[in-house]
């Protein structure tokens, strides 16, 4: 006998909530009715999934791992429906795309009405966060697609190219590089540069664009640090440093009101893929294709 998903969704929520009282409010049931369900799972399994405490509920390592499992099972189950209501009409019904906070405000003015007009039938739901967060929704199938920039690591993850940004290098106003005729990458490795907070994959693309190497937990890693692009144009304004920028976000305006000069390097030009990514094996393989094909065309 093979577990239902109505037990893989009841024990999915269980985890999220924490509690067999939230998690059938989730589930839209009674908790007795989720109950019988999680029992009638564990049965199936011949194991726990889930120890009963007066703090909450806590997973067993079975229940992780039937979690982890259920999660990939419950993800290309809706993939399955979303396929079979959109056949025959690409890009329509619901949508999940997420987007790094370092490309969002730069593509999605110009690509939204793109998009709209192309694919009247399209309902775009849009989720701005960190790479690896957005990884981990994809995984976990909360996302059908996620617009991010390589280089980045991640397994199980298929890409199809939208563009190449230029990775440009941002100085104050009377910094003494500006004089020279022909800047490189290189030449940052002496100068005090500042990036955005661990975790926004920008920042390692800058660390690797100058050779610098930032050891974790070391002053040099949190002594300067910004949690946005205009923070970090902020900062430079102000002196503190120098730093790489997307050359989208330069021309989409970003510097145009801080005492900052921005220059482009020589060859070979730093510079970072956006790709649009989704799930290896998805049904909206396709449709994700599609999409990067369609934001090509606003980049």
């Amino acid at each position: 006998m093979l577990p239902t998903l109505r037990q893989l969704q009841y024990l999915k929520l269980l985890a999220e909530h924490g509690s067999f009282s939230r998690a059938a409010e989730a589930a839209h049931v009674t908790q007795p009715t989720l109950s019988a369900g999680v029992q009638e799972l564990e049965k199936i399994l011949g194991a726990p999934v889930v120890d009963r405490a007066r703090s909450g509920v806590i997973l067993t390592k079975v229940g992780e791992e039937a979690v982890r499992r259920a999660s990939d099972v419950l993800a290309r189950a809706e993939d399955l429906v979303q396929a079979a209501r959109s056949a025959g009409r690409p890009l329509s019904g619901r949508f999940r795309l997420g987007v790094i906070p370092t490309v969002a405000p730069f593509i999605l003015p110009k690509s939204l009405p793109l998009l709209r007009g192309r694919f009247p039938e399209l309902r775009l739901f849009l989720r701005e966060d960190l790479t690896s967060r957005l990884m981990a929704a994809l995984k976990a199938g909360s996302l059908d697609a996620a617009l991010i920039a390589l280089p980045y690591g991640a397994l199980g993850i298929d890409t199809a190219h939208v563009g190449d940004d230029e990775l440009v290098a941002a100085l104050p106003a009377n910094h003494p590089l500006l004089s020279e005729a022909n800047l490189t990458s290189d030449a940052l490795e002496r100068e005090n540069l500042i990036l955005l907070e661990d975790g926004h994959c920008l920042r390692e693309h800058a660390l690797s664009a100058c050779s610098v190497e930032v050891p974790k937990g070391s002053e040099a890693e949190s002594a300067f640090a910004a949690t946005s692009l205009a923070t970090l144009v902020q900062m430079v304004g102000s002196g503190l440093g120098v730093t790489l920028l997307p050359a989208m976000a330069v021309d989409a305006g970003l510097t145009d009101t801080a005492p900052i000069a921005v220059r482009r390097f020589c060859d070979p030009k730093p510079s970072r893929e956006i790709v649009v990514a989704w799930r290896a094996g998805s049904s909206r393989e396709a449709d994700a294709r599609l999409l990067a094909s369609a934001l090509q065309a606003a980049f």
